[in-house]
Formats: C-alpha cells, structure tokens, sequence
C-alpha cells in the first residue's frame, strides 16, 4: 500500500474501535492500542512498515511533551502546597524502590527493573484529568490534591527522561548524567531567559496573527526539540524545555489550545504503534508477570497514597478518593518505556510487559474512578480501622452554633467573611489542614471534618444550627447533609451548591432551602450590574474598583480557578 492508503486505513480502523470504546465508557487510549494490535503481525498484519508510524509517533510525543510544558510554568509550580509536594515526591520515591525491588523479583535485568520502577510510579494525567473532570470533582479538595500530584509527575518524569537519555547503550553510570543534566539545566535557563526578556517584547507581533502565533509555537517546539537531540538529549526533552519557555508567557493558554487538537492526532499514532509492537508470543512467558504489576498498580500503589495523606492529616475520604484516582500508570510510563527500547535499555519483552499493565489499569481505572463513591461506602468500615484519631475529638465543641459552613475555599471564603463576625457562634468545616491553619491564624473558629461523617453532624449539633451552608461540590455529600439535618429539623435554613440544573432540582426537592448554581448565579449577576450600568455609570465605575481590588485579594489567597481541566 501507498503511504496515504495506509494512514486512511489506519485512521478509519482506529475510529471504528475509539466508537465502540466509546460505547462501552473506555478510555480512547485503549481503543488506540487495540488498533495497534488488530493492524499488527498478529491478527491482520496490514503495517508492515511501521516508518511512517514512527514519525507521526514521535511527532505526537513532542507535541504532547509540549504542551505538559506549557502547564508546568512557575507559577503553576508555587500553587502546589507543602503537603503535596511531599506527598508527591514520596509516593514516586517509594514506588519506584518498591516496584523496581519486585520487577528484579520477577526475573527483568537490572535496567529494565529500573525502567519498570519508574514506569509503575507514575499516574495518567490524560485519563485521571477526563474522569475527575467528567465527574465535576475537579473543585474537590481531592481533586485539587490528585492534580497537584499528577504535575509534581510530570516534573519527575522529565528528569526521569533526562537520565534515561543520558545513558548509552547498556550503561547505567551516574557521571554522564550527572554532566547532561548540568548542561540540561544551563540549555533551560537560556531559555527561560529568552522566554522572559525577548519573547514578551514580541507577543503584540505574534498575536497579530492567529495563524501566525500557531506556526511559531510549532517552529519554537519542534526547533528546540531537534536542538536537544543534536546536543544529546531527546527529542522529548527538547519538547518539554520549548513548552515550559513558553508557560511563562501571555499567549500559553492560547498556544496550548490551537495545538490541543494536532496532539490528539499525532499522539493517536504513538499508541497505535505501541500496539502494533505488542509480541503476543511473549505474553505466555510473562503473563504471572503482567499480573503480579498489575496488582501493584492496583493495589499498593493506591495503599501507599492513602498511607501519606493520612500522615498529612487528610481525612478518610479525601485520602481513599485522591490514591483511588491515581490508581493506573501514565502515558508517561509508555512514552519512558519506548525511549528505553529504542536506547536498546530494554528488550521488546518489557515493552510488552508495560503495555500490557498500562492497558489493563487504565481500563479498571476508569471503573473505580466512575463508582469511587460507591468503593468507598464499601471500604468505610476498613478505612477507620486505619484512621488517625483526629484533634478535633479532643477539641472544645461548642454544644450550639447559629452558622455553620462547610468548605471554606473559594466559594466559601465570601462566606467566612461574612459570618466571622459572629464569633464562637459561627463554625468553619473543612478536611484541608493547610486551610485550617490559615483560618486559625485568623482567629476564625473552625474544625477539621468531613459532611459525609454521620458522628461528626451529630458531635457539632449540625441539626440545631439557624444556618447550614454547603460550598462542597459533590451532589452526594450535600444530598446526605440535607437529609440529616431535615429528618430533626425542617425550620433551619439549610444552603447548599450545585453544577447542573436536575441535581439543585433534586436537592431542592430534600429539602434545601436554597442551592446556588455558579454558572448561573453569576449571570444574574451581571445582568443585574448591567442594568445598574445604564442607570449610572459612575456604580459600574465604583464596582469595577472594588471587583478589582476583591480579585487581588483572591489571588494573595491563592484562589485561582483551575486553568488544567484541559490538560494534555
């Protein structure tokens, strides 16, 4: 076949699998790989020339790697928190020795059981991002963490990259990694300078032109990407380095958008010739393989997330549905792995191996994500076991309060400010203990807890409160929340949030006796200002000032909306 009927034929199969993939609520990832396969030597053996997958691949890879840099600007970086980081840092440390301890274990040489650790420490950014962002749980606090922890990854697997590259065939000597990644960090910081000093100067002549600020940014990436490879790093190192010396400029979101869909049709590429390399005939040999790191992903993994958040002081439920989320191994993993094979670091064997697990965590990823809550009604009464008895048990508990608010970030931050006045007779709930230090440190009364905690309603007299309200934005924790406090209490005002029409329908319905929906709140707002507006425009002019000056003080907070719902 010609090179145009063969990527047709590819593309056509590869739509005809994402669609059933789609059917039966499976990541596309998946359906991508299983294109591999079926167009393989072993089912129809119609690509025997895998050049052209190749370059589209790593095309995709670059792109991809890209735009991941385009994300992990500094300011991004700052947003982390304390305990993420180290939350982070130790989860990627200890299941990398773990998983590289039990990949020797199981029979892989001592640079693939390297290779392995690293890929098993590492969580799918794509697949975690869609599901949480599917389930309107990107707000969460465990959503928040689980981000957090997906981009300290992100920044673990370039270095991981970095070293991975600095290796020559069969060497895993520590001094030529020790030198690329010294120039590494030079080549970065002479970016960086450009990026802050001459790129700004040039954003008004860029953004003149939509298509011309699109091929630039091709032009930057693929530019520094062949730079890197010629200096002797990768191509993926390259992408990475253009996409941060970008991040810091006006236009990355912008950037990052027009090349959103180019990525999607490259990087479908990559994972089809990941299954196309798929040896079957070895899957006999390494199946007890494929099933013992597969249990580690599943299993282990998660336990050992759950076990730092707890250390960290995050409740129960914030711990099980942050490690739950993060139970799969990422792109990354195969973008690391396939470096490794073409560097001759590992054999196809390997390759196979991780492919494999990578198929099968993320497909069982998707089903514990989608029925997380289900899993942890489930597990409730094993989590408790576990849990450390928190300071709020030895804590004075005022016996009533007239308010009581429950999630006190962003949303709920205009709350506290009202209501702080009232003193003791106003309580702040929240499971975020880094919050909880902020909101003691000004004076403000509050209480590490969790809503969906039955004793803990019962311990602040939730049912006798004049006020409850609600800013958590998960449908189930204040659908329980109503329900208790109506079954003793139908006369307190009882206020609670939303996304979607039916589920404030619903709740109002409990018994709410308001629930807020952003998206429209704030429209009735604004037409409220405008009509306000055309009356007298010095209001909008004094209203304009004070919104500004609010902004600000929300920014100082760090109560920024989530710019990664649409992260690569």
């Amino acid at each position: 076949m010609d090179v145009f009927t063969e990527l047709s034929l590819v593309i056509v199969v590869a739509a005809l699998i994402a669609g059933l993939m789609r059917v039966l609520k499976q990541p596309l990832i998946v359906g991508y790989i299983l294109t591999g396969v079926i167009l393989g030597p072993y089912v129809f053996n119609i690509l025997p020339d895998k050049n052209t997958l190749s370059i589209f691949a790593n095309m995709g890879i670059a792109i991809l790697l890209f735009i991941v840099g385009l994300h992990l600007s500094p300011k991004e970086i700052k947003n982390f928190g304390v305990s993420v980081v180290i939350i982070g840092l130790l989860q990627v440390v200890c299941t990398t020795l773990l998983g590289s301890v039990l990949a020797y274990v199981l029979g892989f040489s001592l640079p693939a059981s390297v290779y392995v650790g690293v890929a098993l420490a590492f969580s799918s950014t794509i697949i975690v991002l869609k599901l949480i962002s599917d389930k309107k749980e990107l707000e969460t606090l465990y959503g928040r963490i689980a981000v957090g922890i997906l981009l300290l990854q992100d920044i673990v697997a370039a270095v991981a990259l970095i070293f991975a590259s600095s290796l020559s065939s069969g060497s895993l000597t520590i001094l030529p990694f020790v030198l690329l990644l010294a120039r590494g960090i030079f080549l970065i910081v002479a970016v960086l300078l450009v990026s802050y000093f001459l790129l700004p100067r040039l954003a008004t002549f860029f953004a003149k032109s939509q298509e011309y600020l699109f091929l630039f940014s091709l032009a930057w990436g693929f530019g520094l990407a062949t730079l890197y490879s010629k200096l002797g790093f990768s191509l993926e190192i390259g992408a990475l380095v253009a996409g941060i010396g970008l991040s810091v400029t006006p236009y990355s979101q912008e950037i990052s958008s027009k090349l959103r869909p180019l990525r999607d049709f490259f990087i479908v590429m990559f994972f089809i010739l990941l299954g196309v390399q798929v040896e079957f005939s070895h899957l006999g040999g390494v199946a007890f393989q494929i099933a013992t790191l597969l249990a580690f992903v599943l299993v282990v993994k998660p336990v050992m997330i759950w076990f730092f958040m707890e250390i960290a002081g995050y409740n129960k439920k914030t711990s099980f549905l942050t490690s739950n989320a993060l139970d799969q191994i990422s792109e990354f993993s195969l973008v690391l792995v396939f470096l490794g094979y073409r560097m001759g670091h590992v054999n196809v064997e390997t390759v196979t191996v991780i492919t494999v697990v990578g198929i099968l965590s993320i497909t069982l990823s998707t089903y514990t994500t989608i029925y997380s809550e289900t899993l942890y009604k489930l597990q409730i009464p094993l989590l408790k076991l576990f849990e450390k008895r928190k300071s709020r048990r030895e804590s004075s508990i005022v016996s009533n309060y007239d308010v009581i608010l429950f999630g006190c970030d962003r949303v709920g931050y205009d709350f506290v400010k009202v209501f702080r006045k009232l003193g003791s007779g106003f309580l702040a709930i929240d499971f975020n203990p880094d919050l909880l230090k902020e909101l003691r440190a000004a004076h403000i009364n509050c209480e590490y807890g969790d809503a969906d905690d039955g004793e803990f309603l019962e311990d602040i007299n939730v049912t006798e409160a004049s006020v409850v309200i609600s800013t958590i934005p998960v449908y189930e924790t204040n659908e329980f929340l109503v329900q208790k406090i109506r079954e003793k209490n139908t006369e307190s005002t009882v206020i609670v949030i939303a996304y979607n029409v039916e589920k404030a329908l619903s709740l109002y319905e409990q018994g709410a006796s308001y629930v807020i929906l952003p998206h429209f709140l704030s429209g009735e707002v604004v037409a409220k200002i405008a009509e306000e507006a055309h009356a007298d425009t010095k209001e909008l002019s004094d209203r304009r000032k004070a919104h500004i000056s609010y902004l600000n003080e929300r920014r100082v907070l760090g109560h920024l909306h989530p710019t990664l719902a649409n992260h690569h």
